[in-house]
């Protein structure tokens, strides 16, 4: 079994000029915004597109944590890669959840033989609102433009969503599969690469379709339904790719204080500067944590992946943002620079990075999504709803995942987040913070209850409150994590300073020094 080691090893010494995946052959594709052709080749080579197929249906997928952590390695060398080649996951997935098992085993074929799979979503103008849509696939045969498609260009399967009803609503739309190879000439033509400020050699583009034929995935009409239970697992990869970024700024950060000397010291012995890096350092164990959990409930806990993957996608991007800013302000200068430092990948990953958090819905989508949530969360808080068996396999590293049933996955998490809700009854570790983080929820789930729902015209305040009940659930994942696993108390405490900061304003300045420390000195 290949593992992300594996892969590591393969890609080599990003600052050796003459291997493929080095900074300098990456930094060149970036300024002549060229698609990574021969780096998806070479991970083609390397067999990860076999990871992207279920092997129910004769992949190697078996463990999602370990696929995170796969596409985690190469977003930790480019980000416009790892976008580029693990977007076949994406495209695919409908077909894992609802294809039968025929549809599912040559598309696991295809995608083993590296072919791409793309997966058309949005339209021009009607962006995240997919009942908006208006591509029909009408008696099969699809018409109409889908925009800002990643590979929608270079793809030869496609998996689309397309109105079937002309009624349309929640049972008006399919998901259909589209292979470009088998279309009839002139049933469709590709819209030009649109330019991006990051990831600029991606194939972000769009494709019109005229009465171009293409077969069902899964029930007629259920369509939005398998879209919405995809996206629980696309959410949470995204989680991967800014594990990757953060994996890079800090290195670079790290190494650069290392090194740089002024006023006639290294910059890492400046007070200020070992604060900043420790409360990075801290940011990404928190990011870890929530990723952590998020990629094993898809074994674990299938039935509140809608909450899950929402405070994945909504937390995660908006952390790692916020420590690749940090660790810009530490690099000055070259952190805008294009020539210098790596060749300019840390100005490359900044611009790259701030995408993640608009694939797969925006933080607004996602945070929407749980303040839809807020009575149920609310409800399971109060009554201390937990599935203790569940959540015990989730968080017990020690164990691996079981099986993964994907027929589990809801719309809704109607019991809210056994994570969060073992909080008011659990057994809290003597962690400075630990009993601070419990007040905090007892307070925030009190707010949501008195949250009224509101189809429309949502307020500010409660997406405020949906980012504290984030905040909530990554304090559950950390001190989850820490009581059953043990580890590192210094982390831990830092981890939760870090929350607590943000959700009660609690003082964390030491926290991060002690952790600067550790870091340094291993």
């Amino acid at each position: 079994m290949t593992t992300a080691a594996d892969l590591d090893r393969v890609l080599g010494d990003p600052a050796d000029p003459r291997l493929l995946f080095s900074y300098a052959r990456l930094a060149e594709l970036d300024r002549a915004e060229e698609f990574p052709a021969d780096h998806c080749r070479e991970l083609d080579r390397f067999g990860l597109p076999a990871h992207y197929a279920p092997a129910r249906f004769g992949g190697d997928l078996r463990s999602y944590p370990e696929l995170l952590e796969l596409i985690r390695t190469v977003a930790r060398r480019d980000l416009t890669v790892a976008v580029a080649h693990a977007k076949t996951f994406l495209g695919s997935i409908c077909v894992w959840l609802a294809g039968d098992h025929d549809q599912a085993g040559r598309l696991a074929r295809e995608v083993r033989a590296g072919t791409p799979v793309s997966w058309a979503l949005t339209e021009r103008g009607h962006g995240s609102d997919l009942l908006a849509g208006e591509v029909t696939a009408y008696g099969g045969r699809l018409t109409g433009q889908k925009w800002l498609i990643n590979n929608a260009t270079r793809s030869s399967l496609l998996t689309v969503l397309a109105r079937t009803s002309r009624a349309g609503g929640p049972r008006g739309f399919s998901v259909m599969l589209a292979d470009k190879r088998t279309l009839p000439e002139g049933s469709y033509r590709h819209l030009p690469k649109v330019p991006t400020h990051g990831i600029r050699g991606a194939d972000i583009s769009g494709i019109e379709f005229r009465d171009a034929p293409a077969t069902l995935v899964g029930e007629p009409g259920g369509g939005l339904e398998l879209v919405l239970k995809a996206l629980q697992l696309t959410r949470t990869f995204c989680a991967g790719l800014s594990l990757g970024a953060a994996d890079q700024a800090l290195r670079q950060a790290t190494s650069f204080t290392r090194n740089r000397h002024l006023y006639g010291r290294r910059l890492i012995d400046m007070p200020h500067v070992r604060r900043t890096l420790g409360e990075a350092h801290a940011g990404r164990i928190v990011a870890e944590a929530v990723t952590t959990v998020a990629a094993r409930s898809i074994h674990t806990l299938p039935g509140e992946m809608a909450v899950v993957s929402a405070v994945a996608k909504a937390f995660v991007p908006a952390r790692v943002d916020e420590l690749i800013a940090a660790c810009g302000t530490l690099l000055g200068a070259r952190a805008f620079l294009t020539e210098v430092l790596d060749h300019g990948a840390f100005q490359k990953l900044d611009r790259d990075h701030r995408v993640v958090a608009i694939f797969d819905g925006s933080s607004f989508v996602n945070q929407n999504t749980l303040i839809n949530h807020f009575p149920a969360l609310a409800r399971g808080y109060r009554k201390g709803t937990v599935d203790e068996p569940g959540l015990r396999r989730t968080l017990d590293m020690s164990l691996p995942p079981p099986a993964a049933d994907t027929h589990e996955l809801a719309l809704s998490s109607r019991n809210g987040s056994s994570l969060v809700q073992r909080l008011r009854a659990g057994y809290l570790p003597e962690l400075p913070g630990a009993a601070e983080l419990r007040q905090a929820c007892e307070e925030v789930h009190e707010q949501l209850a008195r949250v009224a729902p509101a189809v429309r015209d949502v307020s500010p305040e409660s997406f405020a409150l949906a980012q504290r009940y984030e905040l909530c659930f990554a304090g559950a994942a950390v001190l989850g994590l820490h009581v059953v696993n043990g580890g590192d108390e210094s982390r831990a405490t830092a981890a939760l300073a870090y929350i607590l900061a943000r959700l009660t304003g609690r003082p964390a300045g030491a926290a991060y020094d002690r952790l600067a420390e550790e870091v340094l000195d291993a």
